[in-house]
């Protein structure tokens, strides 16, 4: 896939996996309590995500000034990519129908990929619970 960073540069899986393992995260929306605390600690532990070798990418169909505005509250220190069209999350089984206080709609579930420099899926963490996951991350690159 190809999408647009915070800056609208194209960005593609492709040229991600060719400098090592991509951890690719989706997350329902920018600047929200669950999305904020997940983002944060990605930026908290990306030196040692980096020291496997492996970069962070987080996906949501937020606009690409949503995530500059994002970036810039939280100081983040990777991209994110805007798929407004859901054709990435839709391909990735992460764009669903979900429900909230009886209501039902459909969204991103908080999903993680782990994809290999081969652009093949190594791990996948869905339904995502924030808190303790960027460990279970770093656990899985070290098998890596």
């Amino acid at each position: 896939f190809t999408l647009p960073d915070q800056d609208g540069k194209p960005v593609s899986l492709a040229s991600l996996t060719a400098r090592g393992p991509v951890v690719l995260y989706f997350y329902p929306t920018d600047s929200t309590p669950g999305c904020t605390v997940e983002a944060c600690s990605f930026r908290e532990n990306l030196g040692a995500i980096r020291a496997r070798g492996a970069q962070v990418i987080g996906v949501s169909a937020d606009s690409t000034a949503s995530h500059q505005k994002f970036i810039g509250k939280q100081s983040l220190n990777f991209p994110l990519l805007s798929d407004p069209g859901h054709t990435v999350t839709a391909a990735y089984g992460v764009y669903k129908k979900k429900s909230l206080y009886g209501r039902e709609f459909m969204g991103i579930e908080r999903t993680t990929f782990i994809i290999g420099r081969d652009g093949t899926v190594k791990q996948a963490f869905p339904k995502v619970t924030v808190n303790g996951h960027t460990e279970e991350v770093l656990e899985a690159l070290k098998q890596l």
